[in-house]
Formats: C-alpha cells, sequence, structure tokens
C-alpha cells in the first residue's frame, strides 16, 4: 500500500476517533451544564488503574490488549496483501448480521441480547460480504477498492435500516446495538475477555505454524502453488482469522473504528524494519499497547470513550514512527539523504584533485609517489570541474579535512591530500574510468553520456563487483576499441 494511501487512511480514522470523544464530551456538558471541570487523577488512581487492582478495569484492560495483541499480528499480512481496507468492509458488513441475529433471537422468544447469537449473525454476513467483494472482483472489471466501496456502502446502510426497523418493534428493545457501531469497552464482562482471549490465542497460534506459508503468499504465489501449496485455502484462512478479529472486535472499539486497530499497528511497524518477522512482532506490540494504554486512560478519565482513545494512540505512535522510524522515518531518509549526497560532493572533490594532479604530470604509468602530498592544487581551478560556487566548494572542503582526506590552506587557496585521502582519490577515479570502459565497449552507451552515467554507478559499486569487472574487462581488452580507453 502506498504511504499516502496509509497517511490517508490513519487521518480518517483520527478524525473519527476525535469526532467521538468531541461528542461524548458534548454529552456530558449537556447533562451537567454547570460541571466543567477537568478531573486529573490523583496517584492513588493512577496506581489502583496501572496495578489493575479493579475488577472492571482488569477485565477491560486484559480484553482490550489481547485484542490489540490479535489484531496487531494479522495486520501485516493484511497490508503486504493490500488488504487492509477488506476489514472495514467485513467490520461494515457484519451490522447486518447483528441486526437479524437479535430479530432472529426476540422471535424465538429471547431478550435479543445474547453476545454470542449477535457475534455469530456478525460473522455469517460478515462471510457474505467477503464473497460478495471476492465475487465483484472475480466477475467483473472494477478494482477491488470500487467493490469494497460497493459492498462496504449497501451492507451498512442495509445494516442502519435494519436498526431503525427494530427500534420500532413491538417486542424486544434495540437498547444496547449501537455499542456495535461505536463501540462500548467499559461494558465488556469475563466472559467477552475470555472469548477474545481465546479467539487471540488461535489467530498467533495459526499465524507462527503457518509464517512461512503466509509469508509465500504475500511476496510470491507463484512460489506457493510451486511448492504445492493450496493458496487459494491459505487466502480463505488469512481473511477468516480477520473476520475473527473484527467480529471480536466490534463489542469494543465498535466496527467504525475497529478498522483502525488493522490498519495503523501495521502501518507504523512497516517504518522500523524491512524484516516479516520483526514485522509482526513490532505491529503486535504496538496493538497491545495502545489497547492497554486507551483502556487506562479511559479509566482514568471516564468521560474520554476507550475506542476512540485508543485509535487516537495508535494514531499517535505511527506519527511518532511515521517520522522516527528507523527503517522508513522521515527523519531516517532525510538524513540518509543528506548522507548521500555528502559522499557523493566528497568523492567529486577527491576524483577532481586527483586529475588536477595528474593532468600536471604527477602521475604516470599508473604509479603514484608519496611527494604528490606536498602538492597544492588550487581551488580556483576546480570550481571549473563541477557546478560548484565558492561557498559550496569550501563547505565540501571542510568536510574533507574533518574526514582526514585533505589538508587546507583557505587563506591561499589551497588544498593537499592526505595519504588516506590519496588512496581514496585514486579509488574513486579508477572505479570511475572502469565503468567509462564497460559502459562504452559492452552498453552501447554514447561517448558524450558517459561521464554523466559513471558518476550516478560509482556510488554503489562494491568492491566484489568491481573485481568482477575488472576480470571481464581484462579478458575482453583486445575487443575493445582505443577510443574505449580514454579518458573523458
Amino acid at each position: 500500500m502506498r504511504p499516502l494511501k496509509v497517511f490517508s487512511l490513519v487521518l480518517i480514522a483520527w478524525i473519527a476517533a476525535t469526532n467521538l470523544i468531541s461528542d461524548a464530551w458534548a454529552a456530558r456538558q449537556m447533562h451537567s451544564i454547570t460541571d466543567r471541570s477537568l478531573q486529573i487523577p490523583t496517584v492513588e488512581q493512577l496506581t489502583r488503574v496501572l496495578t489493575l487492582q479493579d475488577y472492571n478495569t482488569r477485565v477491560v484492560t486484559i480484553g482490550v490488549t489481547l485484542l490489540g495483541l490479535a489484531a496487531g499480528v494479522i495486520a501485516p499480512f493484511l497490508l503486504l496483501r493490500k488488504r487492509s481496507l477488506v476489514s472495514d468492509t467485513l467490520s461494515h458488513g457484519s451490522l447486518p448480521g447483528i441486526c437479524l441475529a437479535f430479530v432472529i433471537m426476540v422471535a424465538a422468544g429471547g431478550s435479543g441480547k445474547s453476545l454470542p447469537g449477535l457475534l455469530a449473525g456478525a460473522v455469517v454476513t460478515a462471510l457474505i460480504s467477503m464473497g460478495w467483494l471476492m465475487l465483484i472482483s472475480s466477475w467483473t472489471r472494477l478494482k477491488q477498492d470500487t467493490a469494497m466501496g460497493i459492498v462496504l456502502s449497501v451492507t451498512f446502510g442495509f445494516g442502519i435500516a435494519l436498526l431503525g426497523i427494530i427500534q420500532k418493534m413491538a417486542t424486544g428493545s434495540a437498547a444496547g446495538l449501537e455499542t456495535f457501531v461505536y463501540g462500548k469497552t467499559a461494558s465488556m464482562i469475563a466472559s467477552d475477555a475470555k472469548m477474545i482471549a481465546a479467539v487471540a490465542a488461535i489467530v498467533i497460534v495459526v499465524t507462527v505454524l503457518l509464517f512461512k506459508e503466509f509469508t509465500a503468499l504475500c511476496f510470491d504465489q507463484g512460489f506457493a502453488r510451486s511448492q504445492g501449496w493450496p493458496v487459494f485455502l491459505l487466502d480463505t484462512l488469512l481473511m477468516a482469522l480477520c473476520i475473527a478479529a473484527t467480529v471480536i472486535g466490534l463489542q469494543a472499539v465498535g466496527l467504525i473504528l475497529m478498522v483502525a486497530f488493522l490498519i495503523i499497528p501495521a502501518a507504523a511497524a512497516r517504518f522500523w524494519t524491512d524484516n516479516l518477522r520483526r514485522l509482526v512482532i513490532i505491529s503486535a506490540l504496538i496493538g497491545a499497547f495502545s489497547g492497554w494504554l486507551g483502556a487506562a486512560v479511559s479509566a482514568l478519565m471516564p468521560r474520554m470513550p476507550a475506542g476512540a482513545v485508543i485509535v487516537l494512540i495508535c494514531g499517535f505512535i505511527f506519527m511518532l514512527s511515521m517520522f522516527f522510524g528507523q527503517t522508513r522515518g522521515i527523519m531516517h531518509r532525510a538524513l540518509e539523504h543528506l548522507r548521500t549526497v555528502q559522499k557523493v560532493a566528497h568523492q567529486h572533490l577527491l576524483r577532481a584533485m586527483y586529475e588536477n594532479l595528474e593532468g600536471r604530470g604527477f602521475m604516470q604509468d599508473g604509479s603514484i609517489s608519496l611527494d604528490v602530498l606536498d602538492e597544492a592544487v588550487d581551488i580556483e581551478d576546480l570550481l571549473d570541474k563541477r557546478s560548484w560556487t565558492m561557498q559550496k566548494l569550501q563547505n565540501i572542503i571542510h568536510r574533507a579535512v574533518k574526514k582526514a582526506s585533505v589538508r587546507a590552506l583557505l587563506s591561499e587557496g589551497k588544498i593537499f591530500f592526505t595519504k588516506q585521502g590519496l588512496e581514496e582519490g585514486r579509488r574513486v577515479v579508477r572505479n570511475h574510468r572502469l565503468w567509462e570502459m564497460y559502459l562504452i565497449a559492452h552498453a552501447s552507451v554514447a561517448a558524450g553520456q558517459v561521464d554523466h552515467e559513471a558518476d550516478r554507478i560509482e556510488h554503489i559499486l562494491s568492491s566484489e563487483l568491481v573485481e568482477e569487472l575488472e576480470d571481464l574487462l581484462e579478458k575482453r581488452s583486445s575487443r575493445i576499441p582505443a577510443s574505449a580507453h580514454k579518458i573523458s
């Protein structure tokens, strides 16, 4: 999934969570318009919450933490399969099932509030939504995002219509069903936490046992088929785990915000590593930590709905990861780019100095005398080598002095090689010319374009590749035209 698309999804989830908090705050103010105080938790309250002394806090915190753990484990595979939004489709597609299960249970003489029955209905319509999505994607020319938009909007609209019908039923009450839309973590009981724990255990165990197969499914389905693995069955099992995590999270964070649990932890973890195993672990830790901290904050500040707080914490972690992630973070990539630019400029300086001394006859037949270290290169002579300004060239020289590659007498406008810098300059020029010979002789590159192309390639040369090219060029040197050996 593209970074811009991931960022957009996180932003949407963040805005939705913020709106829920604003609504809750407004409702509280309407309920007690004279109470405008912000209650700061005491040390005793903080201790009780963090040590899980209260039964309700303990149940909610453990349940939501396990939910975040399960969602974080399965999320990376959905992200890599570019199916993160499928969870959103499934969560919205579960609402009609909840409503239909309520109607059926009321018609059978029950209250309609049995959680296992409601979740069973959610699973059924989530599966139907998944089948409808796959049917549209497979049998039409519509792209998957279009298919998801169709399924999501139609199923959610059907669910809202059913909620309206239930409100007018003569028997039964729909009170409480809206918690599946917005979530109501505080109403979680021990049986709910146990159900979440059981599903989380299943998700983790299946993921660990089929980690190799899921990895092949995400990166190379052709390889998975060649190994005789049932690709369709693995894909179906992956989506079944997604449905299980989505359904058990409906009561905790609601079907609107559950998608954040299945997108943000994996998206945030992606900024920290390129290794899938570590990606799954980091994603699981982010999901579990967000659930734990969100439940704790909600317990300390009852005005804050837990589901929205959890999503906001996930979003905050995502922002931190986006800026400071050590693999793909903005700061890391900016520093890497700066280091690359400085490295290229440093090599260009050494090459320009070396060629200046070479042009003055100090390097003959490939031999270098250490007496050349006492020979100065005029800074003015280097300005024509590159599109340098005097200020930029002086900055490059200052960095080269810190690296002990050159000695400088800036007051006199002269610089000198050090022994280390001379050897590095010789290597840079040698690699550059090696590429020139190869590109002209074997890649059919025009002579006028060689210098530019060689400059780009020389900075990614490894020592092994240089040796391989040297051997290749030595074997074919008799067929290389004389013009190829001229230095541009």
